[in-house]
């Protein structure tokens, strides 16, 4: 696997070797091994699915400490748009995004550390999304910043009139309005 390091801090995309013939492809999705060789000592202890429809726009999602995530993400069929927001206080990238288009056919994951607040818009006309989580989900830690905060500067790549968020999502804060639980220093 090739770990190809992105502006922030914390955020890396990873493109595995992908073995094509006239019979298809083959590719290792994951290597425990390798992972902590090239990316370091992360142990996933929940792996999600979720299928959305064109349009559809998931986050800016995170969990409060002592709950919080790290994820190792991908589309396995079709196209999304997967997007990470610095949210550790007193960072230089603090607010700054990191935006990586990932899909069935590039293969590609996207790591994202503690810290960050992470969400996706479906591109195709469906997309199935897989991720890897390092701490369990739990509802009482669950947070998020408002996926339509402007200030964010995020082109997601969908009209206002065709994106479709959960209610959820329509209610979380704008980065301004927000206390962040994260410090940049902290080692989390």
């Amino acid at each position: 696997m090739q770990v190809i390091k992105t502006p922030i801090e914390g955020l890396l995309i990873i493109e595995p070797r992908v073995f094509l013939d006239a019979r298809g492809y083959f590719f290792e999705s994951f290597s425990q091994r390798e992972f902590d060789e090239k990316v370091g000592p992360v142990r996933f202890v929940q792996d999600n699915e979720s299928m959305s429809s064109y349009g559809v726009m998931r986050g800016l999602h995170f969990q409060r400490p002592p709950f919080t995530q790290s994820k190792l993400v991908r589309c396995v069929k079709g196209a999304v748009l997967d997007v990470a927001v610095d949210i550790r206080k007193g960072s230089p990238t603090y607010g700054q995004h990191v935006a990586v288009e990932l899909t069935e056919d590039n293969h590609r994951q996207f790591f994202i550390s503690k810290g960050f607040a992470h969400g996706f818009s479906v591109l195709s006309e469906t997309a199935v999304f897989q991720y890897k989580c390092d701490e369990f989900y739990h509802p009482e830690a669950d947070d998020g910043i408002s996926i339509l905060d402007e200030s964010l500067g995020i082109d997601w790549r969908i009209p206002t009139d065709k994106a479709i968020l959960s209610e959820k999502d329509t209610k979380h804060l704008l980065l301004k309005d927000f206390e962040t639980p994260f410090t940049f220093n902290d080692n989390i």
